[in-house]
């Protein structure tokens, strides 16, 4: 067999099992600081009506998971992917990009919940181009950005 053929025949092989590989990956968590782990949680569960989940206390460092549900019955059967809020040293970040992004079905209401939950809205949403979408940015008391996607409603 040419050298040829052999090295685009492994490169395929490579290439099914890098794919094969990922088929079982899923998003288990998103993960969010704050120097006050528990306060954050509350924000979230006021502004998100997330439910707590699960909590951890490694070396003096609480760790909390949150979800949606109607109930924490309902939220930690729940497959969906997680908030995490881990202890961090400062809440004084500067990095805009890492966010956690929510669809949400009623905007306004969305940030008059994280308004009255403490944390702050970044302008006021707008059409995103001509998609019919709406988009708002926020923080999160202990300045993590948050991005609010409103679909377009048909």
């Amino acid at each position: 067999m040419p050298a040829v053929v052999k090295s685009l025949f492994a490169a395929g092989a490579a290439l099914l099992i890098t794919f094969a590989a990922r088929a079982d990956v899923t998003l288990m968590a998103a993960r969010l600081g704050a120097q006050d782990v528990a306060a954050l949680a509350k924000f979230y569960q006021a502004a998100f009506a997330l439910k707590e989940v699960n909590r951890l206390e490694f070396r003096g460092q609480l760790e909390m998971m949150l979800n949606f549900g109607a109930s924490v019955d309902a939220a930690k059967a729940n497959p969906n992917a997680q908030v995490v809020i881990m202890h961090r040293e400062s809440d004084a970040i500067a990095d805009p990009v890492p966010h956690l992004i929510f669809n949400v079905t009623d905007m306004s209401a969305t940030v008059a919940a994280i308004r009255a939950a403490g944390g702050k809205v970044d302008g006021e949403p707008r059409p995103f181009g001509n998609s019919g979408m709406v988009i708002g940015l926020a923080t999160d008391p202990a300045g993590n950005r948050l991005e609010l996607i409103q679909q377009p409603k048909h």
